[in-house]
Protein backbone atom coordinates (compact mmCIF):
# COMPACT_ATOMS: atom_id res chain seq x y z
CA UNK A 1 0.00 0.00 0.00
CA UNK A 2 1.16 3.39 -1.05
CA UNK A 3 -0.38 6.50 0.88
CA UNK A 4 0.73 10.12 0.30
CA UNK A 5 -0.92 12.56 1.76
CA UNK A 6 0.42 15.97 1.93
CA UNK A 7 -2.17 17.92 2.85
CA UNK A 8 -2.37 15.24 6.24
CA UNK A 9 1.44 16.56 6.39
CA UNK A 10 0.51 20.28 5.83
CA UNK A 11 -2.04 19.85 8.67
CA UNK A 12 -0.07 18.27 11.11
CA UNK A 13 2.65 20.74 10.51
CA UNK A 14 0.30 23.94 10.75
CA UNK A 15 -0.38 22.89 13.85
CA UNK A 16 2.21 22.74 15.32
CA UNK A 17 4.14 25.47 13.71
CA UNK A 18 1.09 27.90 12.91
CA UNK A 19 1.45 30.17 16.04
CA UNK A 20 5.01 31.00 15.16
CA UNK A 21 5.48 34.39 14.95
CA UNK A 22 6.20 36.19 11.66
CA UNK A 23 9.15 38.21 10.77
CA UNK A 24 9.10 42.29 11.37
CA UNK A 25 8.90 43.63 8.00
CA UNK A 26 12.21 45.44 6.62
CA UNK A 27 11.72 49.02 5.01
CA UNK A 28 12.15 47.11 1.45
CA UNK A 29 9.40 44.72 2.22
CA UNK A 30 6.95 47.52 3.90
CA UNK A 31 7.05 49.56 0.58
CA UNK A 32 7.28 46.09 -1.39
CA UNK A 33 6.28 45.89 -4.31
CA UNK A 34 7.56 49.60 -6.00
CA UNK A 35 7.13 47.77 -9.96
CA UNK A 36 5.87 45.18 -11.90
CA UNK A 37 6.31 41.28 -10.50
CA UNK A 38 6.83 38.22 -12.82
CA UNK A 39 5.32 34.97 -12.23
CA UNK A 40 7.14 32.44 -14.32
CA UNK A 41 5.20 28.85 -15.03
CA UNK A 42 7.83 26.45 -16.45
CA UNK A 43 4.59 24.80 -18.62
CA UNK A 44 2.49 25.58 -21.41
CA UNK A 45 -0.26 28.04 -21.20
CA UNK A 46 -3.83 26.41 -20.03
CA UNK A 47 -1.83 23.94 -17.12
CA UNK A 48 -3.07 23.79 -13.43
CA UNK A 49 0.61 25.48 -12.89
CA UNK A 50 -0.82 28.26 -15.30
CA UNK A 51 -4.20 28.62 -14.15
CA UNK A 52 -3.24 28.94 -10.51
CA UNK A 53 -0.48 31.57 -11.41
CA UNK A 54 -2.89 33.53 -13.23
CA UNK A 55 -5.58 33.51 -10.17
CA UNK A 56 -3.02 34.70 -7.72
CA UNK A 57 -1.31 37.47 -10.52
CA UNK A 58 -5.06 39.08 -11.12
CA UNK A 59 -5.21 39.43 -6.90
CA UNK A 60 -2.00 40.44 -6.36
CA UNK A 61 -2.28 43.05 -9.37
CA UNK A 62 -5.55 44.20 -8.19
CA UNK A 63 -4.20 44.75 -3.95
CA UNK A 64 -1.06 46.21 -4.97
CA UNK A 65 -1.60 48.27 -8.23
CA UNK A 66 1.34 46.64 -10.02
CA UNK A 67 1.04 44.52 -12.92
CA UNK A 68 2.29 41.14 -12.81
CA UNK A 69 3.11 39.45 -15.49
CA UNK A 70 3.12 35.56 -16.19
CA UNK A 71 5.81 34.06 -18.56
CA UNK A 72 5.26 30.59 -19.80
CA UNK A 73 8.72 29.02 -20.51
CA UNK A 74 8.30 24.89 -21.08
CA UNK A 75 10.59 23.14 -22.46
CA UNK A 76 12.49 20.06 -20.61
CA UNK A 77 9.78 19.20 -18.06
CA UNK A 78 10.21 22.15 -16.08
CA UNK A 79 13.89 22.65 -16.03
CA UNK A 80 14.32 25.58 -18.90
CA UNK A 81 11.67 28.26 -16.80
CA UNK A 82 12.75 26.78 -13.15
CA UNK A 83 16.70 27.49 -14.55
CA UNK A 84 15.59 31.14 -15.55
CA UNK A 85 14.09 31.30 -12.22
CA UNK A 86 17.01 30.17 -10.66
CA UNK A 87 19.33 32.67 -11.66
CA UNK A 88 16.63 35.60 -11.46
CA UNK A 89 17.96 38.90 -9.29
CA UNK A 90 16.41 37.44 -5.67
CA UNK A 91 14.53 40.97 -4.64
CA UNK A 92 11.09 39.39 -4.54
CA UNK A 93 10.56 40.72 -8.19
CA UNK A 94 10.68 37.24 -10.10
CA UNK A 95 8.77 34.01 -8.72
CA UNK A 96 7.96 30.84 -9.80
CA UNK A 97 4.89 28.64 -10.15
CA UNK A 98 6.04 24.53 -9.68
CA UNK A 99 3.99 21.62 -8.99
CA UNK A 100 5.44 18.48 -6.40
CA UNK A 101 7.28 17.29 -9.50
CA UNK A 102 10.05 19.95 -8.77
CA UNK A 103 11.16 18.19 -5.93
CA UNK A 104 12.11 15.07 -8.00
CA UNK A 105 14.07 17.66 -10.44
CA UNK A 106 17.12 16.53 -8.30
CA UNK A 107 16.85 12.55 -8.73
CA UNK A 108 15.77 12.38 -12.78
CA UNK A 109 18.06 14.91 -14.53
CA UNK A 110 22.05 13.91 -14.22
CA UNK A 111 23.26 17.62 -15.08
CA UNK A 112 20.80 19.71 -13.59
CA UNK A 113 21.65 23.60 -14.07
CA UNK A 114 19.90 24.23 -10.70
CA UNK A 115 19.75 22.51 -7.69
CA UNK A 116 15.67 22.36 -6.67
CA UNK A 117 16.19 22.52 -3.03
CA UNK A 118 18.94 25.26 -2.88
CA UNK A 119 18.16 27.29 -5.32
CA UNK A 120 14.84 28.57 -4.23
CA UNK A 121 13.26 29.44 -0.97
CA UNK A 122 9.20 28.38 -0.75
CA UNK A 123 7.02 30.93 -0.74
CA UNK A 124 3.17 29.44 -0.88
CA UNK A 125 2.24 26.04 -0.88
CA UNK A 126 -1.20 27.75 -2.95
CA UNK A 127 -3.31 24.44 -3.38
CA UNK A 128 -3.77 20.74 -3.54
CA UNK A 129 -5.54 19.39 -6.64
CA UNK A 130 -7.23 15.92 -6.78
CA UNK A 131 -5.92 14.31 -10.06
CA UNK A 132 -8.78 11.88 -11.61
CA UNK A 133 -7.75 9.35 -14.23
CA UNK A 134 -8.95 9.70 -17.27
CA UNK A 135 -9.49 8.00 -20.79
CA UNK A 136 -9.92 8.09 -24.47
CA UNK A 137 -13.74 7.28 -24.92
CA UNK A 138 -12.80 4.27 -27.19
CA UNK A 139 -10.95 2.49 -24.79
CA UNK A 140 -12.78 -0.46 -24.23
CA UNK A 141 -12.75 -0.18 -20.40
CA UNK A 142 -15.62 1.85 -18.64
CA UNK A 143 -14.01 1.33 -15.26
CA UNK A 144 -10.95 0.71 -13.08
CA UNK A 145 -11.32 -2.83 -13.04
CA UNK A 146 -11.69 -3.08 -16.89
CA UNK A 147 -8.85 -0.75 -17.57
CA UNK A 148 -6.70 -3.19 -15.18
CA UNK A 149 -7.97 -6.26 -16.63
CA UNK A 150 -6.59 -5.14 -20.07
CA UNK A 151 -3.50 -3.69 -19.44
CA UNK A 152 -2.28 -7.01 -17.56
CA UNK A 153 -3.80 -8.92 -20.30
CA UNK A 154 -1.92 -7.06 -22.74
CA UNK A 155 1.09 -5.57 -20.91
CA UNK A 156 2.78 -2.43 -22.91
CA UNK A 157 0.08 -2.10 -25.08
CA UNK A 158 -1.46 0.96 -23.01
CA UNK A 159 0.54 4.20 -23.59
CA UNK A 160 -0.51 6.89 -20.69
CA UNK A 161 0.47 10.59 -21.56
CA UNK A 162 1.89 13.23 -18.80
CA UNK A 163 2.78 17.22 -19.52
CA UNK A 164 6.22 16.47 -19.34
CA UNK A 165 8.71 13.92 -17.63
CA UNK A 166 8.59 14.84 -14.00
CA UNK A 167 5.39 16.13 -14.10
CA UNK A 168 2.26 15.91 -11.37
CA UNK A 169 1.15 13.23 -14.13
CA UNK A 170 4.22 11.34 -14.52
CA UNK A 171 4.41 11.43 -10.87
CA UNK A 172 0.73 10.22 -10.07
CA UNK A 173 1.08 7.25 -13.09
CA UNK A 174 4.28 5.76 -11.88
CA UNK A 175 2.90 5.58 -8.64
CA UNK A 176 -0.66 3.85 -9.68
CA UNK A 177 1.82 1.64 -12.36
CA UNK A 178 3.90 0.40 -9.17
CA UNK A 179 0.53 -0.34 -6.76
CA UNK A 180 -1.36 -1.78 -9.39
CA UNK A 181 1.73 -4.04 -10.97
CA UNK A 182 0.94 -3.31 -14.64
CA UNK A 183 2.92 -2.19 -17.44
CA UNK A 184 1.98 0.72 -19.20
CA UNK A 185 4.08 3.14 -21.27
CA UNK A 186 4.75 6.46 -20.96
CA UNK A 187 4.41 9.61 -23.27
CA UNK A 188 5.58 12.85 -22.12
CA UNK A 189 4.28 15.86 -24.27
CA UNK A 190 5.22 19.77 -24.47
CA UNK A 191 2.43 20.17 -22.21
CA UNK A 192 -0.88 19.59 -20.60
CA UNK A 193 -2.95 21.04 -23.78
CA UNK A 194 -1.04 18.28 -26.17
CA UNK A 195 -0.88 15.50 -23.60
CA UNK A 196 -4.70 16.25 -23.02
CA UNK A 197 -5.89 16.46 -27.18
CA UNK A 198 -3.89 13.19 -27.82
CA UNK A 199 -5.95 11.63 -25.22
CA UNK A 200 -9.15 13.00 -26.88
CA UNK A 201 -8.01 11.84 -30.36
CA UNK A 202 -7.03 8.20 -28.93
CA UNK A 203 -3.55 8.60 -29.81
CA UNK A 204 -2.49 7.92 -26.36
CA UNK A 205 -5.35 5.65 -24.36
CA UNK A 206 -5.11 7.25 -20.34
CA UNK A 207 -3.97 10.50 -18.32
CA UNK A 208 -3.80 11.37 -14.86
CA UNK A 209 -5.35 15.06 -15.12
CA UNK A 210 -6.55 17.46 -12.69
CA UNK A 211 -9.84 17.58 -11.89
CA UNK A 212 -9.58 21.83 -12.67
CA UNK A 213 -9.58 21.15 -16.35
CA UNK A 214 -10.68 17.71 -16.41
CA UNK A 215 -14.30 18.65 -15.52
CA UNK A 216 -15.97 20.27 -19.32
CA UNK A 217 -14.55 17.06 -21.32
CA UNK A 218 -15.78 14.63 -18.76
CA UNK A 219 -19.12 16.09 -18.55
CA UNK A 220 -18.76 17.01 -22.85
CA UNK A 221 -17.97 12.98 -22.59
CA UNK A 222 -14.67 13.88 -24.65
CA UNK A 223 -13.30 11.72 -22.21
CA UNK A 224 -13.59 9.19 -19.68
CA UNK A 225 -13.29 9.35 -16.38
CA UNK A 226 -12.57 6.09 -13.75
CA UNK A 227 -11.53 7.22 -10.63
CA UNK A 228 -9.55 10.07 -8.66
CA UNK A 229 -6.03 9.65 -6.89
CA UNK A 230 -7.59 11.19 -3.53
CA UNK A 231 -8.81 9.11 -0.16
CA UNK A 232 -12.23 10.69 -0.38
CA UNK A 233 -14.30 12.15 -3.81
CA UNK A 234 -13.73 15.48 -5.74
CA UNK A 235 -16.44 17.72 -5.55
CA UNK A 236 -15.51 18.88 -8.72
CA UNK A 237 -16.41 15.19 -9.68
CA UNK A 238 -18.91 13.95 -7.29
CA UNK A 239 -20.02 10.58 -8.74
CA UNK A 240 -16.48 9.76 -9.56
CA UNK A 241 -14.92 6.86 -7.20
CA UNK A 242 -11.90 7.14 -5.94
CA UNK A 243 -8.58 4.68 -6.62
CA UNK A 244 -9.39 2.83 -3.23
CA UNK A 245 -13.35 2.82 -3.77
CA UNK A 246 -12.35 1.42 -7.55
CA UNK A 247 -10.41 -1.41 -6.79
CA UNK A 248 -7.17 0.18 -6.18
CA UNK A 249 -7.22 -0.61 -1.75
CA UNK A 250 -5.38 1.98 0.00
CA UNK A 251 -4.11 4.65 -2.98
CA UNK A 252 -4.05 7.97 -2.25
CA UNK A 253 -2.28 10.92 -3.71
CA UNK A 254 -2.44 14.60 -3.34
CA UNK A 255 -0.49 17.01 -6.31
CA UNK A 256 0.48 20.13 -4.37
CA UNK A 257 1.24 23.62 -6.72
CA UNK A 258 2.75 26.70 -5.07
CA UNK A 259 4.83 29.76 -5.70
CA UNK A 260 8.91 29.31 -4.92
CA UNK A 261 11.41 32.11 -5.31
CA UNK A 262 15.16 32.39 -6.18
CA UNK A 263 17.37 31.34 -2.94
CA UNK A 264 18.49 34.61 -0.83
CA UNK A 265 15.16 36.63 -1.43
CA UNK A 266 14.53 39.16 1.72
CA UNK A 267 12.85 37.07 3.90
CA UNK A 268 10.48 39.77 5.14
CA UNK A 269 9.16 39.92 1.58
CA UNK A 270 8.67 36.19 1.47
CA UNK A 271 6.38 36.42 4.20
CA UNK A 272 4.73 39.29 2.66
CA UNK A 273 3.78 37.25 -0.62
CA UNK A 274 2.98 34.44 1.92
CA UNK A 275 0.31 36.64 4.04
CA UNK A 276 -0.99 37.89 0.44
CA UNK A 277 -1.71 34.51 -0.97
CA UNK A 278 -3.49 33.34 2.66
CA UNK A 279 -5.37 36.41 2.14
CA UNK A 280 -6.56 35.71 -1.83
CA UNK A 281 -7.26 31.53 -0.99
CA UNK A 282 -9.86 33.31 1.71
CA UNK A 283 -11.53 35.92 -0.66
CA UNK A 284 -14.69 34.12 -1.16
CA UNK A 285 -14.57 34.32 -4.91
CA UNK A 286 -11.55 32.10 -4.90
CA UNK A 287 -12.69 29.54 -1.99
CA UNK A 288 -15.71 29.07 -4.36
CA UNK A 289 -13.59 28.85 -7.89
CA UNK A 290 -11.14 26.29 -5.99
CA UNK A 291 -14.15 23.94 -4.13
CA UNK A 292 -15.92 23.91 -7.51
CA UNK A 293 -12.17 22.64 -9.59
CA UNK A 294 -11.45 19.95 -7.11
CA UNK A 295 -8.67 22.20 -5.18
CA UNK A 296 -7.97 22.55 -1.85
CA UNK A 297 -6.51 25.53 -0.51
CA UNK A 298 -3.23 25.35 1.86
CA UNK A 299 -2.08 27.68 4.55
CA UNK A 300 1.18 26.76 5.73
CA UNK A 301 4.31 29.31 6.34
CA UNK A 302 7.34 29.50 4.12
CA UNK A 303 9.10 27.14 6.40
CA UNK A 304 6.79 24.57 6.48
CA UNK A 305 6.76 24.56 2.49
CA UNK A 306 10.57 24.38 2.36
CA UNK A 307 9.95 21.42 4.68
CA UNK A 308 7.07 19.90 2.34
CA UNK A 309 9.49 19.95 -0.64
CA UNK A 310 12.49 18.41 1.27
CA UNK A 311 10.27 15.61 2.24
CA UNK A 312 9.00 15.16 -0.90
CA UNK A 313 12.51 14.97 -2.63
CA UNK A 314 13.26 12.16 -0.17
CA UNK A 315 9.89 10.26 -0.93
CA UNK A 316 9.53 10.80 -4.44
CA UNK A 317 12.82 10.69 -5.55
CA UNK A 318 13.00 7.04 -4.18
CA UNK A 319 10.13 6.24 -6.46
CA UNK A 320 11.88 7.72 -9.37
CA UNK A 321 15.21 5.36 -8.40
CA UNK A 322 13.10 2.15 -8.33
CA UNK A 323 11.18 2.78 -11.32
CA UNK A 324 14.60 3.63 -12.88
CA UNK A 325 13.46 6.77 -14.57
CA UNK A 326 16.48 9.55 -15.46
CA UNK A 327 16.94 11.55 -18.47
CA UNK A 328 20.11 12.34 -19.09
Amino acid sequence: MFLLRIAGLSVALAASCGALAQPAASGAAQNFPTRPIRIIVPFSPGSITDILARMLGEKFTENWRQQVVVENRSGAGSVVGSAIAAKATPDGYTLLMVSNGHAINGSLYRNLPFDPIKDFSGVANVALVTQVLIVTPNLPAATLKELLALAKAKPGSINYASAGIGSTAHIAAELFKREAGIDIVHVPYKGLPEALTDTMAGRVQMYFLGVLVAQQYVQAGRIRALAVTTAKRSSGLPDVPTLDEAGLPGFAYDAWFGLLAPARTPRAIVHTFNREVQRILNLPDIKDRLSRTGAEPVFITPEQFDAVIKADAAKLGKLVQEAGIRVE
